[in-house]
């Protein structure tokens, strides 16, 4: 029998991200919600999907000898790695799109006047500090928030995935 080489976490990453800036074109182009890509909660379950999915498919590749914390290691790793490749993916958005910034912040103060918890001074407050710490807010929240979601498809994918851990005072005959 043939051992497997395991996938690293850069091309489980990469995957991962690839799935999340398909699904993101696709909710851009065609439910025309170019004010916030990669939001909402599809984009976290096929994170968090994709996560035990690579999780489960390197704990095989190892043939299951391996360790909660490993297991957990090897999926918060491949959530930097998506997280950076989104970011990039937004940033690259923001530069084919110019409208992009503008459509974000329309959105922000539609929501602001839905919601009429703020008088008008304190929505256009809120706007206009939101225009000017727009990057910080958009790859803050993009990296907090995947981050969060990646550490539970972690939590989720090691818990999931089989283990045969090797007891380390076992002593193995040749």
């Amino acid at each position: 029998m043939e051992a497997k080489k395991p996938m690293t976490h850069v091309v489980a990453g990469l995957l991962i991200a690839g799935l999340v800036i398909v699904l993101s074109l696709v909710m851009m182009l065609f439910a025309k919600s170019t004010s916030s890509p990669g939001s909402g909660w599809l984009t976290y379950l096929v994170i968090i999907g994709g996560l035990i999915f690579c999780i489960n498919a390197y704990a095989k590749a190892k043939e299951n000898f391996v360790t909660f914390g490993e297991l957990f290691s090897f999926g918060f790793k491949s959530t930097a790695v998506y997280t950076v490749i989104f970011i990039g993916f937004l940033i690259l958005v923001s530069l084919l799109f110019p409208d992009f910034k503008t459509s974000a912040i329309e959105a922000v103060r539609t929501e602001m006047e839905n919601q009429k918890n703020y008088n008008e001074d304190q929505a256009e407050q809120a706007i206009a500090m939101m225009e000017k710490y727009f990057w910080v807010f958009a790859i803050g929240g993009t990296m907090l928030g995947f981050v969060i979601v990646g550490a539970i498809g972690s939590l989720l994918g090691a818990a999931i995935a089989k283990k045969r851990p090797v007891n380390p005072f076992e002593q193995q005959q040749p």
